[in-house]
C-alpha cells in the first residue's frame, strides 16, 4: 500500500484495449475532485511503469501484443497514459489504439508536437533541456504534444526506445487536463508519486492552460521534471514544484 497524499493507494487492475481486467480495482478520493488509480505493476518485468493521467476513464487503450503475459502490460489512453490513473471511478472503457507512424518526424526528437502547440524556440530550449538532463542524470524526458486521435500513439515507443530510466510526457488537452506521464520503474523508484498528481494539478488544470497557453504548461512541466529529477533521492525529494 502506498500513501498519495491524504488518501492510500492499493494495487489495482489495468484495463488494456481488450477491456480485460487485471487483479482488483479500488479508488481513493484526495483534496481535489480527482480519484487517484494505481495499476498493478509486474516486479519481474525491467518495464515496470507507473504513470499518472488526468483523463476520462474512458480515454484508456492498450499497448500489450509484443510484452510477456506476466510482465507489466501497458495501458495506453488517448494521451498514451498507462499506469497510476487520475480519472473516475470504476474500470475504464477501452479505446482502439492509434499507431501513426507517419506523425513521427523524420530525425530523432526528443520533443514531438504533433499539435502545434509549440514555437520552433520552445521546442529548440527544451530539447536542450532535456538533452543537459540525460547527460547529468542518466533520465531520459520525452515529449510528445498531441490532439488525439492525431497522434504517432504506439509508434512512439520503438521510437524513442523507452525503457525503465524513461518519462514519457504527454500533452493532450482533449480531456481537460493537459498533463500526462508515462514513468519508468528506475523512475519511481526516485520520484514519490505524489509528485506527479502535484505537477498535473499546479500546471495541468483547464484553468491554467486555458489561460497561460498549451505551451506555457508544458515549458513548466518540463522545467519541473527536469528539477526533480535533479534532486537527491530522499524522504524529501520533489516536495516542491519548481
Amino acid at each position: 500500500m502506498v500513501a498519495v497524499g491524504n488518501c492510500s493507494v492499493q494495487p489495482m487492475a489495468l484495463v488494456l484495449a481488450s477491456s480485460q481486467k487485471l487483479g482488483s480495482c479500488i479508488s481513493c478520493r484526495s483534496t481535489h475532485p480527482i480519484i487517484v488509480r494505481p495499476v498493478e505493476v509486474s516486479s519481474s518485468s525491467s518495464l515496470s511503469y507507473l504513470a499518472i493521467r488526468n483523463a476520462p476513464a474512458s480515454s484508456f487503450w492498450g499497448w500489450v501484443a509484443d510484452l510477456p503475459s506476466k510482465s507489466l502490460n501497458f495501458a495506453l489512453s488517448s494521451a498514451l497514459a498507462l499506469g497510476l490513473s487520475l480519472a473516475g471511478v470504476g474500470f475504464a472503457e477501452a479505446k482502439v489504439g492509434v499507431n501513426k507512424p507517419e506523425l513521427l518526424p523524420k530525425e530523432f526528437s526528443v520533443v514531438i508536437d504533433v499539435a502545434g502547440f509549440l514555437s520552433d524556440g520552445q521546442e529548440k530550449r527544451m530539447a536542450q533541456e532535456i538533452a543537459n538532463l540525460e547527460k547529468d542524470t542518466g533520465f531520459k524526458l520525452r515529449v510528445l504534444a498531441q490532439n488525439y486521435p492525431e497522434t504517432p500513439g504506439l509508434a512512439v515507443k520503438d521510437f524513442w526506445q523507452v525503457d525503465d530510466r524513461t518519462v514519457v510526457f504527454v500533452a493532450d488537452p482533449t480531456f481537460g487536463n493537459i498533463l500526462n506521464f508515462n514513468v519508468g520503474a528506475s523512475v519511481d523508484l526516485e520520484v514519490p508519486r505524489s509528485f506527479w498528481s502535484r505537477l498535473a494539478g499546479k500546471y495541468g488544470n483547464i484553468f491554467y492552460w486555458k489561460e497561460k497557453g498549451e505551451d506555457s504548461s508544458i515549458e513548466a512541466a518540463v522545467m519541473a521534471i527536469s528539477n526533480c529529477l535533479r534532486e537527491p533521492a530522499g524522504s524529501n525529494s520533489c516536495s516542491e514544484i519548481k
